[in-house]
């Protein structure tokens, strides 16, 4: 039984470094900023698969109008080291759509994003995904695999 739980103490020694070094090249988060670390799992064929950065908050809203916030989530390369990191300076005001509803309809828990296009970045299982967001702010985030057939298209 000690020996078991010496290895197991070992082994724990041994990864726990390594995840510090991996974030290294990744400076602390600024004060009023929170830093997000991913760690994705190894995938069998990486190149097919994107993720999906979703940033935003959990705001009580309407059930029916589309919400979004302001902002742009930036890409910047570490100087001297090459690798990625994505930062949202501030979060813009929340917009949305105008729908006319209930006043007295119940509010409704949401997770809304920012705004625009869906940010798709490279997956990369060697690497931790470093993101910078300002406090109260969230980060999630989704997997997406291509399908490995393909369809071929008729030229007209």
């Amino acid at each position: 039984m000690k020996t078991i739980a010496s290895l197991a103490f070992c082994t724990l020694l041994c990864i726990a470094p390594a995840h510090a070094d991996e974030l290294r090249a990744f400076p602390p988060a600024d004060p009023g900023m929170t830093r997000y670390v991913v760690r994705l799992p190894p995938q069998p064929d990486e190149a097919a698969a994107r993720v999906e950065l979703l940033v935003g908050k959990t705001v009580a809203t309407d059930a029916h109008n589309r919400y979004f916030f302001g902002g742009t989530l930036e890409t910047e390369t570490l100087a001297g080291w090459g690798y990625e990191r994505h930062v949202l300076r501030t979060l813009g005001p929340l917009a949305g759509t105008l729908m006319a509803v209930d006043p007295d309809a119940p509010k409704v828990e949401r997770f809304i994003t920012l705004g625009g296009e869906p940010r798709l970045v490279r997956y990369n299982s060697r690497l931790p995904l470093v993101v910078y967001v300002p406090d109260g702010v969230e980060l999630r985030y989704r997997i997406w695999r291509a399908e490995p057939d393909t369809t071929r298209a008729t030229p007209q």
